[in-house]
Parts: structure tokens; sequence; C-alpha cells
């Protein structure tokens, strides 16, 4: 079978995770997917820098499997290819300002002007309602006011998850909206705008936890790696490393109490429950940790998944990178780029479809590496794409 989204086409204009991710999503399923960036160079191209040519980490894995236009989309040349292109697309992707938008030609209404079922995929930071609508802000701004960083690290100061999940879980969110609006597309005829923002996602990943606030007003405080409804759930360091151990459920608390040779602790009004366990799991968590300081962390993995309780050694990346299962189960590629020292081993989208195939990732374009192919497509010829690149309208 082909891939899913073959012979739609996207159009990126995001920056950094939430618009470039979702759509890096829509190539995996097949989408011709058009990364539009300034002459100059997007400026996310160079975060965390790993190629010869300056471009980052973060560009390798955003822009696989993608064409590269380079443009200034807000000369009247500029606009005009934009609106050529948007004429032949079935998706546009902008996680920017709905000012930078407007000048660009990309709100709702200039694209619907040009292709009546166009889909616009938006993200901002923080809706468009309220005080703060119309306001930037990266991923931080939204594990801050989400309630996540006051519940990480330790309860004198909040802290920030180095990884970008609410960028993440936003652009995920933003391509489940976008294959909602193109099912409804076909049996509709009609497009649609589809709104998604880092605080609401932060929102919704951290709302057990505000509904729990807002009923029994517990005022949780952050408690470092241990966590507060179950035990054991924290980290702990062995001979040689560290790991981690999360029981849920009274079935593996009776197999950890077990191997821990404490059965008493059945018995203990303190520990009759997981949220009990939480409560008190400063001590759990000191006889786990006695426990772990007296073995490998092979060996501690060993038993634990001897009892059947979840665990997992705490890696760095380079270990990550080594690891017997991240590389036997095959969930990092190995790409070769042009200005690479190695193949750098790009992330697949971590799904698989039994009968609909996915792409594997590939390189991520050189700036402007498909300008002259894609206008092309769309109709220029040799000497008016010369005359745009002398003007500075296109770089290919």
């Amino acid at each position: 079978m082909e891939p899913l989204l073959e012979g739609l086409r996207v159009l990126d204009f995001g920056r950094y995770i939430a618009g470039p991710y979702c759509a890096a999503l829509l190539a995996d399923l097949g989408a011709d997917v058009i990364r539009i960036e300034r002459t100059g160079g997007g400026e996310d191209r160079g975060v965390l820098p790993v190629a010869e040519n300056g471009d980052g980490a973060l560009f390798l894995q955003m822009a696989r499997n993608k064409r590269s236009l380079a443009l200034e989309p807000t000369s009247p040349e500029g606009r005009e290819i934009v609106k050529k292109l948007v004429a032949t697309a079935d998706v546009v992707v902008a996680n920017l300002p709905p000012r930078a938008l407007k000048a660009m030609g990309l709100d709702d209404d200039a694209l619907r002007a040009v292709k009546p079922d166009i889909i616009l995929a938006t993200t901002t930071a923080f809706g468009t309602k309220g005080p703060y609508g119309g306001r930037v802000g990266f991923d931080g701004i939204g594990q801050a006011m989400g309630g996540a960083m006051h519940m990480t690290g330790q309860a004198d100061e909040p802290m920030r998850a180095a990884v970008a999940y609410v960028d993440f879980a936003t652009a995920l969110h933003s391509a489940f909206g976008v294959m909602a609006a193109l099912m409804a597309r076909r049996d509709t005829g009609a497009g649609q705008q589809v709104q998604t923002s880092l605080l609401g996602t932060a929102l919704t990943l951290n709302n057990a936890m505000l509904i729990e606030q807002a009923l029994i007003h517990p005022d949780r405080i952050a408690t470092g790696n241990r966590g507060q409804a179950s035990a054991p759930s924290d980290v702990f360091q062995t001979t040689d490393g560290w790991l981690i151990v999360q029981a849920v459920g009274q079935p593996m608390f009776d197999r950890w109490a077990g191997l821990m040779e404490e059965p008493h602790w059945l018995e203990d009004p303190r520990f009759a429950d997981d949220i009990s366990r939480g409560e008190h799991g400063e001590a759990v968590s000191e006889r786990m940790a006695r426990w772990c300081a007296e073995r490998s962390t092979e060996q501690c993995l060993e038993e634990l998944e001897g009892a059947r309780i979840p665990c997992g050694p705490a890696l760095a990346p380079r270990e990550t990178l080594e690891n017997a299962q991240v590389v036997g189960g095959g969930f990092l590629h190995p790409v070769q780029g042009a200005n690479l020292p190695a193949p750098a081993p790009i992330a697949r989208t971590p799904l698989e479809l039994s009968s609909t195939p996915l792409k594997p990732p590939g390189p991520a374009p050189a700036l402007g590496e498909h300008t002259i192919a894609i206008l092309e497509e769309l109709g220029y010829g040799p000497e008016e794409i010369a005359a745009l690149e002398d003007k500075g309208v296109i770089r290919a």
C-alpha cells in the first residue's frame, strides 16, 4: 500500500517544534511537505549545531522527509509565490503569531480566498482568548503556567523539564486535528482551521492534578523524584548507576513487599492503598534505597523484573544510544546527511500501522535545496527563477 497521505501537499511555515513536528508527522505518513523559510535560513536551523554548515540536531529531526523552499514571503513577489503554493496545497502549518500570519497572507481568510477547502493548522502560546491572547511564548512557559514546574524538582524551586514535552504534545494534538479536518473535508468538501496552544496542552497534561486541587485542595509541593500517589515510585542509586522503580496497585505492592522481605508491611495501615503509600512514600523509598545500594543496576533490574515490578535504568544520552533495547527495538534510524560527521540517529514516528507503511526518516534538506524544482512545478521558467534569485526573493 502507498503511505496514507500520498498525494497531499503540506506547506510548513513552522519554527522550532510545535509546527515543524506536526508537519514532520504528516511527512512520515506520506505527505509532500514543503518547508518555507527565509533566504537567510530559519532561526531554528542552528539549534544544537552538529553539522559542518551549522545545521542543528533539532532541525535534523524536525525537517526529515521535507523539501526546502527558501523565500522572502513578505515581498510582493514572495507573496505571489505563496498564493500559488497555497492553490496547490491541502494543509498549511504555521505556529506563528496572528500578526505574522496576516503579514504573510497566511491568516484563515486570506488562505480561504485562494483555496476554499484549505486546512490551516495554527499554534499559539496561550490561545486566542483571555488577557494573554496574542502573547508569544515557548515550551517552558506552558510547563510553568500549567502547574508542572511547581511539582517538579524540590519544594524550594520550580524545575523545568529538560525535554520540551509541551511543544511535542502540542504538535501531536495539531497533527491529530489535521487528520480529523482531512476526514471532515472528505465528507463535506470544506476546509477549516485547526487551533492548538501550548497552555492548552500543558493544562491537559497536568489535568488530573488540577482536578484534585480544585476538589479536595491538597496543595501538593514537589518531592524530587518521589511520586506522591503510589510507592515505591522513585529513583534509586545502585552500586554502579541509577534506576527508576514505579509500582502502582495492590498486586505490585504485594510482590514488592515480598521481594523486600517485609510481609508485615501488608498489614500496616500506612500502606493500605496507593494514595496512603504515596503519602508515606519516604519510608518506602528508604527501604528500596537500602536494597538497591547492595546491588548492581543489572541485578536490581533482573530481580525487579522477576517480581514483575516496572523498572528501568536512568541513562545518560550516550548510554541511551548504546542500550540494547533502544538498538534492538529499531527506534532510531541512522540518516546520513551531506554535512554530518556520522549518520544521525533520527527517531522514527513512534507508532506502527499493520497495513499502512510510514516513511523512515530521511535527511533534512539543505537551505533552498528544492527551490527551483518547486517553482518549476508552479509554472515558473528559468528566466523568471533567475530574476527572482537576483532580486533576493528566493535562494536556490
